[in-house]
């Protein structure tokens, strides 16, 4: 990922957490799951194992070649094998990569890859419906024009408009984490699914290679079946365009014509310097766009071949993570845009009567009521990641 542009679509945790580097120590935690399993199992000897524990080292790795031989041999598994086996006795050899295949290496690292990143999100999104339950709370009878077709409707409340965002949010938040906590697994199978070298302990190595992962283990192998990954991503996407429902009325709320909203910290403008523009608000919309054609990238590469696919992997790999960037920018710049966020009540109430009827906003006050009591049910029992598993945390 290259360009000044770019770094409107990450922050510095997802770069961090999706870059090269990273991918390239959850492959070699792989690699060393499966040597200690391995040698956990009776399969190899526990002095070959640690050799090759100890060779997993990866400063010690030429990255250059392993980065060439994704273009070799269409995957970095090859070239990282290699390597491991020639840091490594001649008769430890045996204990590197046992009964594991590419793709399980690199599908695995994946997993280990997401978990984490979705760390940044979790947190970030988290804050985000914090603000939007303070915004409902406070402005829980402050009324307000309805909007309808962009056009001014009937009196509601800002309350209940900052509601119905903070339980979509929040809707989007817990599918996201109960697709990574639940879905997302180990991945092992070896050459076609089998573990034919492993077979008479294939169920115990399994275990502890999924125990020492800290990763759910699947009922069999999911190398061409890629429900799990389009499941991730179209939650990413879902979280994202929720986050970029409430930046877009926040853009439109902010307008100049309307008024009745001010971000606390406005981008600015190189011909204009009057204007105060959402501009964090404005690139939530940009990640947003971007989504929707990246899960497509996973969703129509759905349908695989046999054993092993011939394209249609490998182009998850960096689509994977562009989606992971996206969804924590998303999140941050939604943060930002509601931090200290600046509600005009007083015009909102101007352009209600300009109505020329009731100031009737109905029930919108139970509606507030209802997001705001889901909202603390959920805080209460919401898991949180901490990098490599998820716990609940009680607030």
């Amino acid at each position: 990922m290259t360009g000044l542009p770019e770094t409107a679509f990450t922050t510095p945790q997802a770069s961090a957490a999706t870059g090269e580097q990273a991918w390239l120590s959850a492959m070699l935690e792989v690699e060393r799951a499966l040597a200690s399993a391995a040698a956990q199992v009776g399969v190899v000897r526990p002095e070959n194992a640690q050799a090759v524990v100890d060779a997993c080292d990866e400063g010690a790795l030429d990255a250059d070649a392993i980065r060439a031989a994704v273009v070799s041999d269409a995957t970095p598994v090859v070239e990282l094998v290699r390597q491991l086996r020639a840091r490594v006795p001649e008769d430890a050899q045996e204990a590197v990569h046992v009964a594991a295949t590419s793709q399980d290496v690199v599908d695995t690292a994946m997993v280990l890859v997401c978990r984490r990143a979705i760390d940044g999100v979790v947190a970030d999104a988290a804050v985000v419906t914090d603000l939007l339950a303070r915004l409902a709370q406070r402005h829980r009878d402050d009324v307000q024009t309805g909007r309808t077709l962009l056009q001014d409707g009937a009196v509601t409340t800002f309350g209940a408009l900052a509601a119905s965002r903070l339980v979509a949010v929040d809707d989007a938040l817990d599918t996201l984490q109960a697709v990574v906590r639940d879905r997302l697994c180990l991945q092992l199978g070896g050459a076609v699914g089998t573990l034919a070298p492993v077979k008479d302990v294939a169920a115990e190595y399994l275990t502890a290679v999924a125990h020492r992962l800290g990763l759910p283990e699947p009922v069999t192998p999911w190398h061409t079946s890629r429900g799990r990954v389009a499941q991730l991503v179209s939650a990413c996407a879902v979280l994202t365009g929720e986050l970029a429902a409430v930046a877009h009325d926040v853009v439109l709320l902010s307008q100049s014509s309307v008024a009745e909203v001010t971000v606390a910290h406005p981008g600015g403008s190189s011909a204009m310097p009057h204007k105060r523009n959402p501009a964090s608000a404005v690139l939530v919309l940009a990640c947003a766009r971007r989504t929707p054609g990246l899960v497509a990238t996973v969703l129509s590469g759905m349908p695989q071949e046999l054993q092993r696919s011939a394209g249609s992997w490998q182009a998850e790999w960096a689509v994977v993570s562009e989606v992971l960037r996206l969804v924590a920018a998303a999140a941050a710049h939604t943060r930002r845009t509601l931090d200290g966020l600046v509600v005009d009540t007083g015009r909102m109430a101007r352009n209600a009567e300009a109505l020329g009827s009731p100031l009737d906003a109905g029930a919108a006050g139970l509606v507030v009521d209802r997001a705001l009591t889901a909202h603390h049910e959920r805080r209460a029992a919401r898991p949180t990641t901490t990098g490599d598993a998820m716990t609940v945390e009680t607030r």
